[in-house]
């Protein structure tokens, strides 16, 4: 097993871009600093890919679905840099096949809630979304009952606009329906 060296000072993206890759674990800068994370659980993954798929099949033309993908919330120094689980982008960036994304290249981000993750993806990550102008912000809850709660950026912060278990119609940034039930079966 090899170890990764930790250094002693802020990341800069050069070092991020630098850093071995390694499925095992999920990575995200916040002001330079590595937060280190076990990767999503099977379910997790599971809700991921389903949820993307249910987004794909309903988008608009010209907007793509993409899942687990690094985006730049603050270029710094120091350097900001987060993975929702799930971001919608116009196709037009996406066929750049960027290595990451910008803030104002999302219209949606997602995050699916984990063990361990709960305070970030219901209080951290929401204001530094709505800060760097995301424009809607979904938190999928998977615990019973699964839950979608879905937010629109209205003058620099989110105001929900969805609610709900099983069936759930969300009408920005396009209208969608995503069928909580689904989303965790294989």
């Amino acid at each position: 097993m090899s170890t990764m060296p930790w250094p002693d000072h802020l990341f800069t993206l050069e070092e991020w871009d630098a850093l071995p890759e390694d499925k095992s674990r999920h990575f995200e800068l916040v002001e330079g600093v590595l937060l280190v994370a076990p990767r999503p659980a099977p379910k997790h993954q599971v809700a991921m890919a389903n949820l993307r798929s249910c987004l794909k099949e309903q988008l608009p033309a010209g907007m793509v679905a993409v899942q687990d993908v690094d985006v730049v919330i603050d270029p710094g120094p120091p350097l900001s840099l987060r993975a929702p689980d799930v971001v919608v982008v116009p196709a037009e960036r996406y066929w750049e096949q960027p290595s990451r994304f910008n803030p104002d290249d999302l219209r949606l981000a997602v995050e699916i809630v984990s063990p361990g993750t709960g305070r970030t993806d219901r209080v951290f990550k929401p204001i530094e979304y709505a800060k760097v102008g995301i424009p809607h912000y979904w938190v999928v809850e998977l615990d019973e009952p699964a839950t979608l709660i879905a937010f629109s950026l209205v003058a620099g912060r989110y105001k929900q606009i969805a609610q709900g278990t099983g069936k759930v119609e969300v009408p920005e940034p396009f209208p969608v329906t995503v069928d909580l039930a689904t989303l965790i079966n294989p």
